[in-house]
């Protein structure tokens, strides 16, 4: 039974040792060989010693080559130490486990996502990278990731890393299970996890995934800049697909980065882009930004603007893309409304798809080296 701990940390100094010996006897040596001995009264402003004759003595701290004390004072170490008052049985050695917290030391996943020639399957390979800043080296560790918003006092919600000692060796994979509303990866084999290092393990990988390249032209993260009521936008190239079983995921993915590759002609991997995944269940579909397409552009205008009493309001836009590649592409257009009251599509020349509450989607085929727009009328009540 454990009944005190206390976590010791009054590490050796040479300030504390000196206060430690504030009335007690030390020997001072200084840098020209003159030796000095007796009661230590003070340190400020030097080491000041009284000696065996009743004299008193100030010896300057830069002076001073060596000093010797009789003993290490009680309570001082050399290391944080923890501590433990215990009630045994009997005595002896006794063999006992240990869970603890540590800081210093965590965990994220990082995915490498590479398309085929034609955009239409990716490959995917999924890595939890392990960084070890704890101060101590853990060997033959078996390793278990927790994935999921844990709540932690007074911290931001950190993956956790559960360590435990083992000698069995298992299967050189990692197996994912649920762990209360998280899920948990354990590698199926001890790893030797060093101080300051960075290791990374596989834990997922996928062949011939089924992907959908599209462009996006939001009105809320595309468009950059005005001209008066015209704004220039940028179209995003999005990949996106399902976490499912039947292209070989349809397993909890824990969050990380996504750096997307697709192949050259002459065989090597170039890097595309790159985003974020929050923490996604199987089944659900994943959406990732590579970045924004050179040869399609866009602009959104207000072309029109009325006030209708008191609590209406009434305004037009047309949004227009352009197409400068040599193939058709369809451009998915998302336009915002005002959420904070009710909204009528009025007049449109294209028909739209509601996504929710504020987001209407329009799509937009458009020949090669062409151009195409949508106009739209709503009114806003409140």
């Amino acid at each position: 039974m454990v009944l005190e701990q206390n976590f010791e940390y009054d590490l050796v100094s040479t300030d504390k040792l000196l206060q430690k010996y504030l009335d007690e006897e030390i020997e001072a040596m200084t840098k020209d060989g003159t030796g000095y001995r007796g009661k230590l009264l003070g340190t400020a402003g030097g080491l000041i010693i009284q000696e065996k004759d009743g004299s008193t003595i100030i010896v300057s701290r830069d002076q001073v080559k060596e000093i010797r004390f009789p003993s290490l004072p009680e309570g001082l170490i050399t290391r944080p130490t923890l501590m433990w008052l215990l009630r045994a049985q009997k005595a002896g050695r006794q063999d006992v486990e240990v869970a603890y917290i540590t800081g210093g030391i965590g965990w994220h996943a990082d995915y490498v996502l590479s398309l085929s020639p034609d955009d239409t399957h990716a490959d995917l390979d999924g890595w939890v990278t392990v960084n070890n800043g704890a101060g101590m080296t853990f060997k033959q560790a078996r390793l278990k990731l927790v994935a999921g918003e844990l709540h932690k006092a007074k911290k931001r919600p950190m993956p956790r890393v559960v360590y435990e000692k083992t000698v069995a060796a298992a299967a050189p994979h990692v197996k994912e299970r649920p762990l209360f509303e998280y899920h948990l990866y354990e590698v199926q084999r001890p790893v030797d996890i060093k101080n300051n290092q960075t290791k990374q393990i596989e834990f997922v990988t996928s062949k011939g995934i089924t992907v959908e390249k599209r462009f996006v032209l939001d009105s809320r993260r595309s468009f950059w800049s005005y001209a008066g009521d015209t704004q220039k936008a940028k179209v995003q190239v999005q990949i996106r697909f399902k976490n499912k079983k039947e292209i070989g995921l349809g397993i909890p993915l824990p969050a990380g980065k996504v750096r997307l590759y697709k192949e050259d002609v002459d065989g090597s991997k170039q890097l595309i882009g790159e985003d974020r995944i929050d923490h996604t269940p199987k089944d659900e579909e994943i959406v990732l930004t590579a970045g924004n397409a050179f040869d399609i552009v866009g602009q959104r205008k207000k072309t029109n603007e009325k006030v209708l009493g008191k609590r209406a309001r009434q305004e037009t836009r047309e949004i227009e893309v352009r197409n400068h590649k040599d193939k058709p592409v369809t451009v998915h257009v998302l336009e915002r409304l005002n959420s904070w009251g009710e909204w009528e599509i009025v007049s449109e020349t294209v028909g739209h798809k509601k996504i929710n509450a504020s987001t209407i989607e329009y799509v937009l085929s458009i020949k090669p080296n062409g151009k195409s727009s949508v106009a739209y009328t709503v009114i806003y009540r409140w």
